[in-house]
């Protein structure tokens, strides 16, 4: 794969769900193609397909119809166990709810991906990580007494943890107030700016689609536009 490649191309996606005996379509005929170092906003009203899209990227769902290439490969042609090296090692997951385990601290939570990985953890990179988002002071502390937003600051040192290249964040400010939901965000566009990590973000959250440089706009399972800021 060259560098002018995309990192993300979509060919006719369609996701279609059984639920008992009735089918349902999330995803229609979706083209898309994103490549490195773009910060990408993906919106459009409840129900439009976007987390399914953002799934679908992420390879913990797969195409019911259509090609999906990520880093050149077809994901469609890839074993479980080969999904799950290439999420593990490539991508980093943020979620809205944080997702911590809460008996474990959180030095221990940043280090998990690594032993999923490797076997083994990797202390000094997740307090390094820690560091790099301003919670080394609290790597001892446990979920349940850290803030909303120091909660989501580790959420996003694990995500990093593997050193994955693309980083999907699903409606990461949801549960923050304004001011940590900037905090964030302002981390996250250091990240894209300096270390060219590609990012993707659900968000319904005008102010933060706005802080992007390109914003898909999705409904009925469908991408309607596509837009470029500056």
């Amino acid at each position: 794969m060259t560098n002018n490649s995309p990192l993300i191309e979509m060919e006719n996606v369609s996701r279609v769900y059984q639920m008992g005996r009735v089918q349902v379509p999330a995803l229609h005929g979706v083209n898309l193609r994103i490549q490195r170092g773009e910060f990408t906003a993906i919106v459009g009203p409840s129900g439009s397909g976007k987390t399914t899209l953002l799934n679908v990227i992420g390879c913990l769902d797969l195409p019911t119809e259509g090609t999906y290439r990520l880093q050149g490969r077809d994901v469609t042609t890839l074993s479980d166990a080969q999904l799950s090296r290439l999420r593990g090692a490539g991508v980093g997951f943020v979620f809205q709810d944080y997702s911590l385990l809460r008996r474990f601290s959180a030095l221990r939570n940043v280090e998990l991906p690594r032993y999923y990985a490797r076997g083994r953890g990797d202390r000094a990179r997740a307090l390094g990580l820690l560091e790099q988002v301003g919670l080394a002071e609290r790597a001892k502390h446990r979920p349940t007494e850290l803030s909303g937003g120091e909660q989501q600051r580790v959420a996003v040192a694990r995500a990093l943890m593997n050193e994955p290249f693309l980083i999907l964040a699903d409606e990461p400010t949801g549960n923050l107030d304004s001011a940590s939901g900037q905090e964030l965000m302002a981390l996250l566009r250091r990240l894209n700016e300096e270390q060219g990590l590609t990012l993707l973000i659900v968000t319904h959250d005008p102010s933060i689609s706005a802080q992007a440089r390109r914003i898909i706009r999705m409904r009925d399972g469908q991408v309607v536009a596509d837009e470029a800021q500056g």
